[in-house]
């Protein structure tokens, strides 16, 4: 039982908010590409996103795994991101740091997804079952190459007016 919850809910209730955080993330990063602050998806984006990381110390486990590394590691870039969105507003230098540190959480995000899905979707583990073989890295690989690319636009097109 995690916080009161049997481990299959608790499951489904950390995948329901991982894929929310993933949703709004890239209607958040829809809006870096647009030149549009979105603050309600951004908020719901980091909010959903750090209960995801969170949450996900909270299954059982006897040592530290990737995974952990992985939630820690997100975690330190969505406190920079809040950082910059909501104590720096965004000045100066601080907007490039949002939109990076933003899409690396996103990214984390993806990167878990897509270990999930190899792990969990029958057809996926039987082309991957190691999670070594070359479709597991092509999509961990494509999925890096989108991340790169939509930082690279959102960091030139994300200019929000001053709050």
């Amino acid at each position: 039982m995690m916080l009161g919850l049997s481990l299959s809910t608790y499951t489904i209730v950390h995948v329901i908010i991982s894929l929310i955080a993933i949703a709004a993330g890239f209607i958040t990063v829809f809006g870096m590409l647009t030149g549009n602050r979105m603050a309600s998806w951004s908020a719901i984006f980091l909010v959903t996103t750090i209960l995801t990381s969170v949450t996900g110390f909270g299954f059982p486990f006897d040592h530290f795994l990737p995974s952990h590394a992985v939630g820690a590691i997100s975690l330190v870039f969505l406190v920079v991101a809040l950082f910059a969105v909501y104590v720096k507003h965004l000045a100066g230098a601080w907007r490039w740091i949002y939109v990076v540190s933003a899409i690396i959480a996103l990214w984390f995000n993806v990167f878990v997804l897509i270990v999930q899905s190899f792990m969990k979707i029958s057809a996926l583990k039987a082309l991957a079952p190691t999670q070594s073989e070359p479709p597991f890295q092509i999509a961990q690989g494509a999925a890096l190459v989108l991340f790169v690319i939509l930082a690279i636009f959102a960091v030139r097109q994300f200019r929000p007016a001053a709050a």
